[in-house]
């Protein structure tokens, strides 16, 4: 499997799928592919997903973490990002790489943590997804139990909960609630493109402190 897998090469923006893969032969894969590396996977019961993102999308995530640790920092939250870490359940048979994730309420729990066991860790609280050319799982996300979703697709920031096993669209996010995110947010990401990353990133902090009524 692993000299096969070798010789598969991914585009940037194409997606590879190996199917009958057991859970072993998905550990020796990560093992073998090693942290440094630009593709993401997802697995879940025996399907390989290997996809390799295209600029557009490792950009749109950079940009969208720096909006939301700006809110986490200006409202003073603790929080430890663990960005695209492989996320995985044997006992589940699911595995996940997100293209950002938070945690934020458990923070104090993993984050002085080498290694997380999702068999005994909490999952991330809030992972991100861009949607460009990868395909969300929310099966798996719902799966190892990440309370939050977020999915950026063409623009548009869609906040899904988890509720009862299954992720319910909502228009606010519980982490920051009463703020109007899904609208301001594409917003300043969109802005960026015109007035650049410092300058926006500045106004959006200050659209925090007067939102939160902590102007210093």
């Amino acid at each position: 499997m692993l000299l096969e897998l070798n010789r598969i090469t991914v585009p940037p923006g194409q997606t590879v799928f190996l199917n009958n893969i057991t859970w072993q032969e998905f550990e020796t894969l990560l093992e073998e592919l090693g942290e440094h590396r630009s593709s993401r996977i997802a697995y879940a019961n025996g399907t390989l997903e290997i996809m390799t993102p295209l600029p557009e999308h490792e950009s749109s995530k950079e940009l969208v973490s720096d909006l939301i640790k700006a809110l986490l920092e200006e409202l003073d939250i603790e929080f430890f990002p663990l960005g695209s870490t492989t996320f995985k359940n044997q006992l589940m048979q699911q595995g996940i790489e997100p293209d950002n994730c938070f945690y934020i309420q458990n923070e104090a729990l993993v984050i002085n943590k080498k290694r997380l066991d999702l068999t005994v860790d909490p999952p991330p609280d809030l992972a991100l997804e861009i949607d460009i050319t990868s395909r969300t799982h929310p099966y798996i996300y719902a799966t190892l139990g990440v309370p939050e979703l977020w999915r950026f697709e063409n623009s548009i920031l869609k906040i899904y909960i988890l509720q009862n096993g299954d992720y319910q669209k909502t228009q606010y996010s519980p982490t920051f609630p009463n703020l109007p995110l899904t609208d301001i947010l594409p917003q300043y990401l969109q802005q960026i493109q015109t007035s650049g990353r410092n300058a926006t990133m500045k106004q959006f902090r200050t659209w925090i402190k007067t939102l939160s009524g902590n102007p210093s």
